[in-house]
Protein backbone atom coordinates (compact mmCIF):
# COMPACT_ATOMS: atom_id res chain seq x y z
CA UNK A 1 0.00 0.00 0.00
CA UNK A 2 1.31 3.47 -0.94
CA UNK A 3 0.29 7.25 -0.13
CA UNK A 4 -0.75 9.13 -3.34
CA UNK A 5 1.14 12.36 -2.82
CA UNK A 6 -1.53 14.77 -1.50
CA UNK A 7 -2.26 12.18 0.89
CA UNK A 8 1.61 12.58 2.35
CA UNK A 9 0.87 16.45 2.00
CA UNK A 10 -2.16 15.90 4.28
CA UNK A 11 0.11 13.95 6.86
CA UNK A 12 3.39 16.28 6.79
CA UNK A 13 0.58 19.43 7.10
CA UNK A 14 -0.80 18.65 10.24
CA UNK A 15 2.60 17.05 11.94
CA UNK A 16 3.10 20.66 13.80
CA UNK A 17 -0.37 20.14 14.84
CA UNK A 18 -0.24 16.90 15.96
CA UNK A 19 3.27 17.71 17.79
CA UNK A 20 1.69 20.50 19.57
CA UNK A 21 -1.35 17.74 20.45
CA UNK A 22 0.84 15.34 21.88
CA UNK A 23 2.84 17.73 23.33
CA UNK A 24 -0.05 19.08 25.68
CA UNK A 25 -1.22 15.53 25.96
CA UNK A 26 2.75 14.36 27.57
CA UNK A 27 4.31 17.50 28.71
CA UNK A 28 7.30 16.76 26.57
CA UNK A 29 8.83 17.70 22.91
CA UNK A 30 10.63 14.86 23.39
CA UNK A 31 7.82 12.14 24.02
CA UNK A 32 5.73 14.73 21.63
CA UNK A 33 7.65 13.82 18.39
CA UNK A 34 8.21 10.23 18.78
CA UNK A 35 4.40 9.72 19.73
CA UNK A 36 3.52 11.58 16.49
CA UNK A 37 5.83 9.08 14.79
CA UNK A 38 4.84 6.53 16.39
CA UNK A 39 1.07 7.37 15.35
CA UNK A 40 2.24 8.26 11.26
CA UNK A 41 3.10 4.14 11.36
CA UNK A 42 -0.07 3.48 12.45
CA UNK A 43 -1.73 5.61 10.11
CA UNK A 44 0.22 3.93 6.93
CA UNK A 45 -1.16 0.94 8.50
CA UNK A 46 -4.94 1.96 8.35
CA UNK A 47 -4.48 3.84 5.36
CA UNK A 48 -6.71 2.12 3.62
CA UNK A 49 -9.51 2.08 6.20
CA UNK A 50 -8.94 6.12 6.35
CA UNK A 51 -8.72 7.04 3.01
CA UNK A 52 -12.50 5.67 2.91
CA UNK A 53 -13.92 7.67 5.29
CA UNK A 54 -14.82 11.56 5.28
CA UNK A 55 -13.46 12.86 8.35
CA UNK A 56 -10.11 11.76 7.78
CA UNK A 57 -8.44 14.03 10.23
CA UNK A 58 -10.86 12.32 12.83
CA UNK A 59 -9.48 9.29 12.21
CA UNK A 60 -5.61 10.65 12.38
CA UNK A 61 -6.75 12.47 15.77
CA UNK A 62 -7.95 8.78 17.19
CA UNK A 63 -4.79 6.96 16.25
CA UNK A 64 -2.38 9.73 17.68
CA UNK A 65 -5.44 9.62 20.91
CA UNK A 66 -4.25 6.01 21.34
CA UNK A 67 -0.58 6.26 21.04
CA UNK A 68 -0.96 8.91 23.50
CA UNK A 69 -3.02 6.94 25.53
CA UNK A 70 -0.89 3.94 25.53
CA UNK A 71 2.08 5.83 26.10
CA UNK A 72 0.52 7.67 29.22
CA UNK A 73 -1.12 4.26 30.56
CA UNK A 74 2.14 3.68 32.37
CA UNK A 75 3.73 7.21 32.92
CA UNK A 76 4.32 9.03 35.75
CA UNK A 77 2.39 12.35 36.19
CA UNK A 78 4.71 15.31 35.08
CA UNK A 79 4.95 18.27 36.66
CA UNK A 80 6.81 21.59 37.66
CA UNK A 81 8.85 21.64 40.41
CA UNK A 82 7.15 24.57 42.03
CA UNK A 83 4.36 22.32 41.82
CA UNK A 84 5.61 19.18 43.78
CA UNK A 85 7.37 20.67 46.69
CA UNK A 86 7.76 23.54 48.89
CA UNK A 87 10.52 25.92 47.97
CA UNK A 88 14.06 25.02 49.43
CA UNK A 89 14.65 26.02 53.04
CA UNK A 90 18.03 25.88 52.61
CA UNK A 91 20.05 27.49 49.42
CA UNK A 92 22.45 25.23 48.31
CA UNK A 93 23.88 23.97 44.63
CA UNK A 94 21.73 21.46 43.68
CA UNK A 95 22.61 17.98 43.94
CA UNK A 96 19.34 16.10 43.60
CA UNK A 97 17.70 15.68 40.42
CA UNK A 98 15.19 13.24 38.87
CA UNK A 99 14.57 11.73 35.86
CA UNK A 100 13.54 13.55 32.59
CA UNK A 101 10.47 11.69 32.21
CA UNK A 102 9.21 13.50 35.60
CA UNK A 103 8.97 16.85 34.70
CA UNK A 104 7.15 18.91 31.78
CA UNK A 105 9.68 20.35 29.25
CA UNK A 106 9.54 23.49 27.28
CA UNK A 107 8.79 23.47 23.37
CA UNK A 108 9.92 26.12 20.46
CA UNK A 109 7.19 27.95 19.24
CA UNK A 110 6.32 26.89 15.52
CA UNK A 111 6.44 29.94 13.75
CA UNK A 112 3.86 30.63 11.48
CA UNK A 113 2.19 27.09 11.92
CA UNK A 114 -1.42 28.33 11.17
CA UNK A 115 -3.05 25.63 13.43
CA UNK A 116 -1.03 27.93 16.10
CA UNK A 117 -1.94 30.94 14.92
CA UNK A 118 -5.87 29.97 15.91
CA UNK A 119 -5.21 28.66 18.75
CA UNK A 120 -4.69 30.80 22.35
CA UNK A 121 -0.89 31.15 23.05
CA UNK A 122 -2.15 30.93 26.79
CA UNK A 123 -2.93 27.21 25.92
CA UNK A 124 0.72 26.24 25.29
CA UNK A 125 2.02 28.51 28.72
CA UNK A 126 4.20 25.99 30.82
CA UNK A 127 1.68 26.82 33.71
CA UNK A 128 -1.24 25.07 31.53
CA UNK A 129 0.59 22.27 30.61
CA UNK A 130 1.03 21.82 34.17
CA UNK A 131 -2.55 21.84 34.47
CA UNK A 132 -3.40 19.43 31.91
CA UNK A 133 -1.16 17.01 33.29
CA UNK A 134 -3.60 17.06 36.46
CA UNK A 135 -6.11 15.43 34.15
CA UNK A 136 -7.25 11.45 33.16
CA UNK A 137 -5.29 11.45 30.30
CA UNK A 138 -9.23 10.43 28.61
CA UNK A 139 -10.56 13.84 29.74
CA UNK A 140 -7.17 15.34 28.51
CA UNK A 141 -7.39 14.63 25.22
CA UNK A 142 -11.63 15.83 25.14
CA UNK A 143 -11.06 19.05 26.68
CA UNK A 144 -7.64 20.05 24.43
CA UNK A 145 -9.91 18.85 21.28
CA UNK A 146 -13.17 20.87 22.26
CA UNK A 147 -11.61 23.57 24.27
CA UNK A 148 -8.25 24.25 23.07
CA UNK A 149 -8.76 23.44 19.34
CA UNK A 150 -12.27 24.09 19.26
CA UNK A 151 -13.64 21.22 17.77
CA UNK A 152 -17.21 20.66 18.59
CA UNK A 153 -18.35 18.28 20.45
CA UNK A 154 -19.84 15.40 17.54
CA UNK A 155 -16.34 16.29 16.15
CA UNK A 156 -14.22 15.09 19.31
CA UNK A 157 -16.69 12.61 19.82
CA UNK A 158 -15.16 11.24 16.14
CA UNK A 159 -12.02 11.54 17.35
CA UNK A 160 -11.87 9.96 20.48
CA UNK A 161 -14.05 6.70 19.58
CA UNK A 162 -16.68 7.92 21.97
CA UNK A 163 -20.73 9.39 21.94
CA UNK A 164 -21.45 12.98 22.29
CA UNK A 165 -22.60 12.79 25.70
CA UNK A 166 -19.81 10.77 26.50
CA UNK A 167 -17.79 13.67 25.20
CA UNK A 168 -19.85 16.50 27.22
CA UNK A 169 -19.70 14.41 30.19
CA UNK A 170 -15.89 14.15 30.36
CA UNK A 171 -15.95 17.85 29.77
CA UNK A 172 -17.89 18.49 32.67
CA UNK A 173 -15.54 16.62 34.80
CA UNK A 174 -12.80 17.98 33.60
CA UNK A 175 -13.11 21.52 33.69
CA UNK A 176 -14.20 21.05 37.44
CA UNK A 177 -11.07 19.30 37.99
CA UNK A 178 -8.98 22.19 36.33
CA UNK A 179 -11.33 24.56 38.29
CA UNK A 180 -9.54 23.31 42.14
CA UNK A 181 -6.34 22.19 40.29
CA UNK A 182 -5.18 25.04 43.30
CA UNK A 183 -1.44 24.62 41.85
CA UNK A 184 1.71 26.93 42.57
CA UNK A 185 2.01 27.48 38.92
CA UNK A 186 -1.47 28.54 38.51
CA UNK A 187 -0.15 32.36 39.57
CA UNK A 188 1.61 32.29 36.35
CA UNK A 189 -1.29 32.32 34.09
CA UNK A 190 -2.01 35.93 33.93
CA UNK A 191 1.31 36.44 31.82
CA UNK A 192 2.17 40.14 30.25
CA UNK A 193 1.04 39.46 26.18
CA UNK A 194 4.29 41.38 25.17
CA UNK A 195 7.65 41.37 26.91
CA UNK A 196 9.12 44.46 27.82
CA UNK A 197 12.10 44.40 24.89
CA UNK A 198 14.32 46.78 27.33
CA UNK A 199 13.45 44.27 30.73
CA UNK A 200 14.68 41.18 28.11
CA UNK A 201 18.00 43.26 26.85
CA UNK A 202 18.31 44.53 30.79
CA UNK A 203 18.43 40.35 31.40
CA UNK A 204 20.46 39.34 29.15
CA UNK A 205 23.32 41.75 29.98
CA UNK A 206 22.76 41.00 33.86
CA UNK A 207 22.92 37.90 33.21
CA UNK A 208 25.96 37.66 30.82
CA UNK A 209 28.48 40.09 32.85
CA UNK A 210 27.01 37.88 35.99
CA UNK A 211 26.01 41.01 37.58
CA UNK A 212 24.11 39.68 40.19
CA UNK A 213 22.61 42.80 41.88
CA UNK A 214 21.60 44.29 38.37
CA UNK A 215 19.82 40.91 37.50
CA UNK A 216 17.87 40.75 40.82
CA UNK A 217 16.20 44.29 40.12
CA UNK A 218 14.73 43.16 37.18
CA UNK A 219 12.39 40.44 39.10
CA UNK A 220 9.70 40.85 41.77
CA UNK A 221 10.13 40.58 45.25
CA UNK A 222 8.21 36.83 45.60
CA UNK A 223 9.37 36.08 42.30
CA UNK A 224 10.70 32.34 42.02
CA UNK A 225 13.49 30.12 39.93
CA UNK A 226 13.56 26.65 39.25
CA UNK A 227 15.82 24.15 37.19
CA UNK A 228 14.82 20.92 36.26
CA UNK A 229 15.69 18.05 36.27
CA UNK A 230 16.34 19.37 39.64
CA UNK A 231 13.96 19.36 42.21
CA UNK A 232 15.01 21.97 44.23
CA UNK A 233 13.24 25.24 43.71
CA UNK A 234 13.72 29.43 44.77
CA UNK A 235 11.15 32.23 46.17
CA UNK A 236 12.41 35.32 46.54
CA UNK A 237 15.15 37.76 45.86
CA UNK A 238 17.15 37.30 48.99
CA UNK A 239 17.28 33.54 48.42
CA UNK A 240 17.98 34.08 44.81
CA UNK A 241 20.77 36.10 45.22
CA UNK A 242 22.54 33.01 47.42
CA UNK A 243 21.35 30.79 45.00
CA UNK A 244 23.23 32.42 42.37
CA UNK A 245 26.26 33.42 44.02
CA UNK A 246 26.21 29.62 45.00
CA UNK A 247 26.37 28.43 41.55
CA UNK A 248 28.62 31.01 39.53
CA UNK A 249 30.77 28.05 38.30
CA UNK A 250 27.39 27.35 35.77
CA UNK A 251 26.95 30.92 34.97
CA UNK A 252 29.72 33.07 34.74
CA UNK A 253 31.26 34.00 31.65
CA UNK A 254 27.80 32.52 29.94
CA UNK A 255 26.08 33.87 26.88
CA UNK A 256 22.92 34.55 26.05
CA UNK A 257 20.95 33.22 22.77
CA UNK A 258 17.53 34.42 21.67
CA UNK A 259 14.60 31.62 21.19
CA UNK A 260 10.85 31.53 21.41
CA UNK A 261 9.30 28.90 23.80
CA UNK A 262 5.64 28.33 24.87
CA UNK A 263 3.37 30.45 23.30
CA UNK A 264 5.87 33.21 22.27
CA UNK A 265 7.47 33.19 26.29
CA UNK A 266 10.79 35.19 25.81
CA UNK A 267 13.80 32.51 26.13
CA UNK A 268 17.48 31.76 25.95
CA UNK A 269 19.75 29.49 25.37
CA UNK A 270 22.49 29.98 27.73
CA UNK A 271 26.18 28.63 26.49
CA UNK A 272 28.65 28.15 29.23
CA UNK A 273 32.67 27.79 29.41
CA UNK A 274 33.47 24.56 28.35
CA UNK A 275 37.11 24.99 29.96
CA UNK A 276 39.05 25.60 26.64
CA UNK A 277 39.86 28.36 25.41
CA UNK A 278 36.84 30.09 23.63
CA UNK A 279 34.22 27.12 23.75
CA UNK A 280 30.84 27.47 24.87
CA UNK A 281 28.97 24.73 25.16
CA UNK A 282 25.34 24.17 25.82
CA UNK A 283 23.90 24.55 29.63
CA UNK A 284 20.23 25.72 29.51
CA UNK A 285 17.47 26.42 28.10
CA UNK A 286 15.73 29.90 30.26
CA UNK A 287 12.31 30.77 29.83
CA UNK A 288 10.81 34.03 31.61
CA UNK A 289 7.29 34.83 32.48
CA UNK A 290 6.19 37.95 32.56
CA UNK A 291 4.00 40.02 35.10
CA UNK A 292 3.90 43.66 35.37
CA UNK A 293 6.80 44.83 33.83
CA UNK A 294 9.01 42.61 36.10
CA UNK A 295 10.10 38.82 36.06
CA UNK A 296 7.66 36.65 37.88
CA UNK A 297 9.51 33.46 37.38
CA UNK A 298 12.56 31.97 35.93
CA UNK A 299 12.68 28.59 34.69
CA UNK A 300 16.08 27.01 34.01
CA UNK A 301 15.86 23.78 31.82
CA UNK A 302 19.29 22.45 31.85
CA UNK A 303 18.71 19.49 28.77
CA UNK A 304 21.43 20.07 26.13
CA UNK A 305 19.35 17.67 24.14
CA UNK A 306 16.72 20.62 24.13
CA UNK A 307 19.03 22.76 22.00
CA UNK A 308 18.32 20.75 19.00
CA UNK A 309 14.85 21.26 19.39
CA UNK A 310 15.48 25.11 19.32
CA UNK A 311 17.37 24.77 16.31
CA UNK A 312 20.63 25.78 18.44
CA UNK A 313 24.28 24.29 17.45
CA UNK A 314 26.01 22.34 19.22
CA UNK A 315 28.84 24.53 20.60
CA UNK A 316 29.89 28.25 19.88
CA UNK A 317 33.40 29.73 19.26
CA UNK A 318 32.95 32.84 21.27
CA UNK A 319 35.56 34.58 19.41
CA UNK A 320 33.56 33.72 16.42
CA UNK A 321 30.57 32.40 16.27
CA UNK A 322 28.68 34.18 18.92
CA UNK A 323 27.92 37.48 16.81
CA UNK A 324 26.71 35.17 13.88
CA UNK A 325 23.79 33.55 15.77
CA UNK A 326 22.84 36.91 18.02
Amino acid sequence: MSWTHGETDLIEELRPELIGYCYRMMGSIFEAEDAVQDATIRIWQSWDQIRQDASRKAWIYRIVTNVCLDRLRSAKRRALPMDLSEPAAIIAEPKDNLSKASWIWPAPDSAGNPADIAVSKETIRLSFIAVLQKLPPRQRAVLILHDVFRWPANQTAAAMGMTTAAVNSALQRARATLAHANLRSDALQELDGEADQALLARYVEAFEQYDIDALLSLFHENSSLSMPPFAMWVSGRPNMSSFYRITSSHCSGSRLLPVRANGNCPAYAQYMPSGRDGLLVPWSIHVLEIQNGRIAHLHHFIDSDLFGRFGMPDCLDANRDFLTHR
